[in-house]
């Protein structure tokens, strides 16, 4: 038996031509912009932000980088790591009370290699997961499946920050 799962707000990343894809840092892109709506930015610290991914693994994924362009946590010092660390476990509590996963994947993808979207920028993923979720579909159907918008997301989260 096949079933079908849409994912339309990933057509505009999958069918853009490689000459309209980004290519310079999206981080520093969506810092500049200062949309954050648009942009999904959740809210900017004094030397980080959080953000939704627009193409999330699953309803609820953020990331929280520094504001400052650097990709190597070697090179990343102590004051901008602790605000980072501080505002990855702020973006748990807000998870936590607006969605109530049963747990939360919060992680670096350092370097191409390791995944990495965007290997010049540092980040943090946080990832809520329930029990029972959909984690099977990527490996045996290869599909994600997000069930809650980015728009409805982004609203409920916002009040949060």
């Amino acid at each position: 038996m096949s079933k079908n799962v849409y994912a339309p707000w990933r057509e505009e990343y999958l069918l853009a031509p490689k000459q309209k894809r980004e290519t310079g840092c999206l981080f520093c892109r969506v810092l500049r912009e200062k949309r954050d709506k648009q942009n999904l930015v959740l809210c900017r610290g004094k030397l980080t932000f959080i953000m939704m991914n627009r193409y999330p693994y699953t309803s609820g994924h953020l990331m929280v980088a520094p504001i400052k362009h650097v990709g190597s946590i070697e090179k990343l010092d102590e004051t901008t790591w602790f605000e980072m660390t501080c505002e990855a476990r702020r973006a748990v509590a807000a998870l936590k009370k607006a969605f109530h996963p049963h747990g939360i994947n919060l992680g670096m993808n350092l370097g191409r290699p390791s995944g990495a979207g965007v290997p010049g920028h540092l980040h943090i993923h946080l990832v809520p997961r329930w029990s029972g979720d959909t984690s099977f579909m990527p490996v045996i159907g290869g599909v994600r499946v997000v069930s809650v918008s980015l728009d409805t997301t982004y609203r409920t989260l916002k009040p949060l920050f």
